[in-house]
């Protein structure tokens, strides 16, 4: 059976070496520091130089001022080898300040000079569009960037489109071809805004962003850019030059797409609003309607009942014009009747009187008589012949 050893004890034979070492104890170490984070009271960074770099860990918070991204350090402690992860970190105690590092010295001078220019002015700041269907996206097709930037766009509105222009993100010649990308973006008229986008880093992995090629690329973009570079703590100048930046990917994603499911209950909201106004403007109608038929109902029926009062009331004055006009009618003809009666021959000869004739001709006086011819002399019962004699 070969012999052979653990892990944990090739790991626990390496840390020994390490602690036994005396002249590793508590020594000054000088570099750059990058990628800077933190994790409660601990502070998690790297030293670099020209060619190596060294992970480092600080317990004492109160240092976090001069740990920043660049600056130039030297920083006192020991190397400690973690035998559960196999890691060599470097535990610091103390540090000292040197200035800050050569990338962080050139990124203050072009954010200087870049910003006196006008570069990062807000009135040159370009709106985002009201409606984005395409977004330009540029980064690498490689890693979790686009897929990211994917899953968040397509999970709030499975509509729109991602074009996506491969390009380094950093390493030689990375700023050209990020530059290019975004002019070739810039003039393609599908495209309704652009993301610049990559991972967090160290200043040196996110340098290509910090590049004026680059700046100037995204000032005269003719559309609006987003930058999307680094992490939340990370900037760049892309971050100052762009129209927005977004702290992250995945945040930019969110800026420059709709929620559909927000956007559908929205309209949905919005329905129920229109659909409950318009019943209470129907039901408002229908009651100003029944009021108006109540009101109209009520006229109609007060101005029947007096147009019935007053054809009652002229039906009585016709009726008692008529009943005096009748009377007075009746009076007339009673009036005629009895003049009619006292002038009745009948009547007359009741009383006495006779009617004589003679020939059909009516005798008034003597001298109307003929003596050679009869006369009838007409009583009230009767008539009588009679010869007319001259008296002597």
């Amino acid at each position: 059976m070969q012999d052979y050893i653990t892990v944990s004890a090739l790991n626990g034979y390496i840390k020994k070496i390490f602690d036994n070492e005396e002249l590793l104890h508590n020594i000054p170490l000088l570099g750059e520091v990058y990628g800077v984070s933190f994790s409660r009271n601990v502070i998690y960074f790297s030293l670099k130089d020209e060619n190596a770099s060294i992970s480092c860990v600080c317990f004492y918070p109160a240092f976090a001022e001069q740990i920043v991204e660049g600056a130039k350090l030297v920083c006192y402690g020991s190397p400690n080898f973690y035998t559960k992860a196999g890691k060599l970190n470097f535990n610091v105690n103390r540090v000292e300040a040197l200035g800050q590092g050569k990338l962080y010295e050139q990124f203050l001078a072009l954010k200087s000079k870049l910003e006196k220019e006008g570069l990062f002015d807000k009135e040159n700041k370009k709106a985002l569009p009201k409606k984005i269907e395409r977004i330009g996206v540029i980064t690498s097709k490689e890693g979790a960037v686009i897929q990211d930037i994917k899953n968040v766009a397509w999970r709030r509105n499975p509509y729109v489109d991602i074009v996506l222009y491969n390009t380094k993100v950093q390493g030689q010649n990375a700023e050209n071809e990020i530059a290019k990308a975004i002019e070739i973006m810039g003039q393609y008229k599908n495209i309704d805004v652009i993301i610049v986008a990559r991972g967090g880093g160290s200043l040196e992995d996110l340098s290509a962003y910090n590049t004026e090629i680059v700046a100037r690329a995204v000032y005269n973009c003719p559309k609006p850019v987003i930058s999307a570079v680094g992490h939340e703590t990370d900037f760049t100048i892309i971050d100052f030059v762009s129209d927005l930046r977004a702290p992250t990917p995945s945040a930019a994603a969110e800026l420059v797409t709709t929620n559909m499911e927000e956007q559908s209950s929205y309209f949905v909201n919005l329905k129920n609003r229109f659909l409950n106004l318009i019943e209470d403007y129907v039901d408002e109608k229908k009651s100003m309607i029944y009021n108006i038929s109540i009101s109209c109902y009520d006229k109609i029926e007060k101005d029947f009942l007096k147009k019935k009062l007053d054809l009652s009331s002229n039906a009585k004055k016709i009726e008692s014009s008529v009943t005096n006009y009748l009377n007075n009618q009746y009076y007339q003809i009673g009036l005629i009747e009895n003049t009619l009666k006292k002038i009745n021959p009948q009547q007359i000869l009741k009383q006495g009187y006779a009617k004589i004739e003679q020939q059909g001709k009516c005798i008034k006086k003597i001298g109307d008589v003929n003596y050679a011819n009869d006369l009838s002399i007409f009583l009230q019962d009767g008539k009588i012949i009679a010869k007319p004699l001259k008296e002597k």
